[in-house]
C-alpha cells in the first residue's frame, strides 16, 4: 500500500510502500510514550525503506533513541516522523499519526511493553486484543499474514 505522509506544520511531506500498513500494535514504552504517545502509546507501521521518499529533507532530524532504533522528526514543528532499527535493515516504520492516507482498520490489537507503561495509561483492550508486558515473538509481518491482512 503507497502511504503518504507528512508533519503537522506541512515542512516534510513522504510516501512509502508499506506491506504491512495496519496500525494494530500499540507501544507503551518511555521513549514512545514521550516522542510520540499523547495517548500514552504510539503506533508504528511497517514499510519498506528503500521506497521512502521524501520532500523537505532540510527540514527533517534524526536522533539515536536507543542502540537499537534512530528516531526521525519534524526539526520544525516536533512531529515524530517515522523510525529505522540496523535490526531491520530494509525497513522503516512511520509512526501512524504521520500519515495521511486513510489505513485500515485492525480487526484486533497488540499491546507491547506493558511492563513500561505510565500509570495513567490505562489500556483499551477489546476481546480479541493481545497484551505483552515485553515484545511479542509475533512480527509486524507475521501478525498481518495471521490475520490476512498482508498486501
Amino acid at each position: 500500500m503507497k502511504l503518504e505522509g507528512s508533519c503537522h506544520c506541512g515542512a516534510v511531506r513522504f510516501t512509502v510502500d508499506a506491506p504491512e500498513p495496519v496500525p494494530y500494535q500499540r507501544c507503551y514504552c518511555s521513549i514512545c510514550r514521550k516522542t510520540a504517545g499523547g495517548g500514552g502509546f504510539a503506533i508504528n507501521i511497517g514499510a519498506r525503506r528503500d521506497t521512502l521518499d521524501v520532500t523537505g529533507q532540510e527540514n527533517v532530524s534524526t536522533y539515536q533513541s536507543s542502540e537499537d532504533a534512530e528516531r526521525t522528526f519534524c526539526r520544525i514543528c516536533g512531529s515524530a516522523l517515522w523510525l529505522y532499527s540496523p535490526a531491520w535493515p530494509d525497513l522503516i516504520h512511520p509512526h501512524a499519526s504521520a500519515i495521511d492516507t486513510d489505513l485500515p482498520v485492525p480487526p484486533e490489537r497488540t499491546h507491547i511493553l506493558l511492563g513500561s507503561r505510565a500509570n495513567w495509561a490505562e489500556p483499551e483492550v477489546a476481546p480479541r486484543d493481545r497484551t505483552f508486558e515485553q515484545y511479542p515473538e509475533e512480527s509486524l509481518a507475521a501478525w498481518h499474514e495471521r490475520t490476512g491482512l498482508t498486501r
